[in-house]
């Protein structure tokens, strides 16, 4: 039996002002072995991003068939208020899946999804928002650049700035940074010919942003996911998943795949080695207050120019005489060229 009235009835909501999301899907399984750091790592990334970014952004976690132990150490973090929203799913969904529990919903304009395992540096966001304003047709924008990225989903990008000096190869700003990458990626060191330059744009402002990027963080613009599949993906990891959800949303709305210029994060892997614990306890906390970036430029869909750019410009790249040509004219010498093509 009902007994008196509920007093939310017809109360408008009141939520505090948010610009900003940062989803992040958790797979801890067990906490032995490969996992055996997993919790250690996964908790430094969810303080670093809390601890320095400068606004005062929301925190999702979705933990996709993590272990019991770990959704108990989760539930603790919320009640400290380090989680906004926690989702636990019991059964491994897949990783693209369980990012959507939180991204179906999330309305704040900036959305960055990132990896557990992605150490927040000091600006990050900052460094991030930087970008969007300085190109305002960005979509996608990294704190971390990677080597190797100028053709990764980028020919909207070339199509518009191919006979511009806003583009061009520029060397490398953090090369220990991109060195530490690659050993998180299982390298035990990087060549020279992946540490010299980076193709670039430069715009009016003087901010330069690096061309591509990788899936493991990342910065959305959220109108790009308003016209998401319906149907869920149907692998637990890779496959066309990360293409079709997070890939080809941006270039449909023409925006461009970005990354900042300078190092603002680290990939961390699944060991945790003494720079990482000392570079997070370096971290300064921010003072957060509320950014609106509802003023950032809005995306919108654009069939003509994704198709001109993926079905036809992007083969040009595929004749490597002009690829050559393309990239000494962007600043690349003879030995440059023959390593990158």
């Amino acid at each position: 039996m009902r007994k008196g009235e509920n007093v939310t009835r017809d109360k408008l909501l009141e939520l505090d002002a948010c610009s900003h999301r940062v989803i992040i899907p958790l797979y801890i399984p067990n906490e032995d072995a490969y996992y055996k750091n997993a919790f250690s790592i996964f908790k430094m990334c969810l303080l670093s991003v809390q601890k320095t970014a400068h606004s005062a952004l929301k925190i999702s976690v979705v933990s996709n068939g993590s272990c019991a132990s770990v959704h108990k150490k989760l539930f603790e973090l919320q009640a400290q208020n380090h989680i906004d929203e926690l989702i636990i799913v019991k059964e491994n969904i897949g990783k693209i899946n369980s990012i959507l529990k939180a991204l179906r919903t999330a309305q704040e304009r900036l959305i960055t999804i990132t990896d557990a395992d992605v150490l927040f540096l000091n600006n990050w966001e900052q460094a991030v928002v930087d970008v969007f304003k300085a190109f305002p047709k960005a979509g996608m924008v990294s704190p971390v650049p990677v080597f190797r990225t100028q053709l990764r989903l980028t020919s909207n990008i070339w199509k518009d700035y191919l006979f511009s000096s806003q583009l061009k190869f520029r060397p490398v700003k953090n090369v220990e940074a991109l060195t530490r990458f690659a050993n998180s990626i299982g390298w035990s060191r990087l060549n020279a010919d992946y540490k010299d330059v980076f193709a670039t744009l430069k715009a009016k402002d003087n901010t330069i942003a690096v061309i591509g990027n990788s899936h493991f963080v990342g910065t959305y613009k959220q109108e790009v996911f308003s016209k998401l599949p319906k149907q869920q993906s149907n692998y637990k990891l890779g496959g066309t998943s990360e293409a079709l959800y997070t890939d080809i949303p941006v270039l449909k709305f023409g925006g461009y795949r970005l990354a900042t210029y300078n190092n603002y994060a680290y990939h961390l892997g699944n060991r945790i080695e003494p720079w990482m614990e000392s570079t997070f306890n370096a971290l300064k906390a921010e003072r957060k207050t509320y950014f609106d970036y509802n003023n950032l430029h809005l995306l919108k869909p654009n069939s003509w120019d994704y198709f001109i750019s993926e079905r036809v410009f992007k083969k040009l790249f595929k004749i490597k005489a002009i690829k050559a040509y393309v990239y000494k004219k962007k600043g690349l010498n003879k030995s440059q060229i023959k390593s990158i093509i």
